[in-house]
């Protein structure tokens, strides 16, 4: 059962209408390398069961979650909001410090991307820090002179730590773009979580007000942070880098609305598509 964690927000007018879900230990652990996967329980159920009552969600991940009953376009990436970001913003061309997949979204929004080596890797519009484990100084280099020479920072993460199968993990984006930032004090644009800009971006995508979400995830300065600030309905979990003690000691921003004793736990807090809109579950 889901318990409800006092102190929060008051409570809505509206049922959750859309649901945002965090990946690594949400719906899933992953290995270190990211090229392994364990499904956490309920996670299939909840999709599949969302689904049916054609209630609109999205994973907000790092990359291609496998293993998982979603469809791409309900695969957000904090590429694919880059993506939307540069090209409101003008910029065609992009170093990218990441693996090549990290860059795919751009590509297909029509951004030229390079990588540090390549020829004219400096003379771009903007720089798009993602998962790179294989990031040397080389890069570092790469980013800084291309933002002394006027490029925009963009970051895909600004989480130090994600759940894995091995426990903490640390976050590349975060550690790359220290060195950066310390060596360059560029200021940088987020895209990826706790950044308001993609919980925005996902309540576009999925068509419902960002008041009518909700925000699952395991982590209270990242996913519950996100939906504390942008007014959504922050959900917590146990399964990742949280345990069930240490949410009640959150500090207010950090705190959820509920705890979800499972997974299969957030159905409850959903109105389906058949169902009335009008009453709230969230508590103050």
């Amino acid at each position: 059962m889901s318990s409800v964690v006092q102190g929060g927000l008051a409570c809505g007018t509206g049922a959750v209408q859309g649901v945002v879900f965090d990946v690594d230990g949400t719906l899933l652990l992953s290995n270190r390398s990211l090229d392994g996967y364990e499904v956490l329980p309920g996670a299939i159920e909840v999709l599949t069961a969302l689904k049916a009552r054609h209630v609109p969600f999205a994973l907000l991940t790092k990359l291609r979650a496998v293993g998982l009953p979603v469809d791409d376009e309900q695969m957000i990436t904090p590429s694919s909001i880059a993506a939307d970001h540069m090209q409101r913003r003008g910029i065609r061309r992009v170093l990218v410090l990441g693996s090549i997949g990290v860059g795919q979204a751009l590509r297909d929004a029509g951004i030229e991307t390079v990588h540090t080596g390549e020829a004219g890797a400096t003379d771009v519009g903007g720089v798009f820090v993602g998962w790179h484990p294989e990031c040397g100084m080389k890069d570092i280099e790469a980013a800084c002179r291309a933002i002394w020479g006027g490029a925009e920072l963009c970051v895909a993460s600004d989480v130090p730590f994600f759940a894995t199968k091995q426990g903490r993990t640390i976050g590349y984006s975060f550690a790359i773009t220290a060195a950066v930032r310390r060596l360059t004090r560029a200021p940088m644009t987020l895209t990826g979580k706790p950044s308001i800009r993609a919980l925005r971006f996902v309540a576009r995508r999925l068509g419902v007000p960002v008041r009518a979400l909700a925000v699952v995830g395991d982590d209270p300065v990242v996913e519950i942070l996100m939906a504390r600030r942008g007014g959504a309905t922050a959900l917590a979990v146990t399964t990742g880098t949280t345990r069930r003690e240490d949410w009640a000691r959150q500090a207010r921003l950090h705190r959820p609305h509920g705890i979800l004793g499972e997974l299969r736990d957030v159905l409850s807090w959903v109105a389906g598509a058949e169902e009335k809109r009008g009453v709230g579950r969230r508590s103050s």
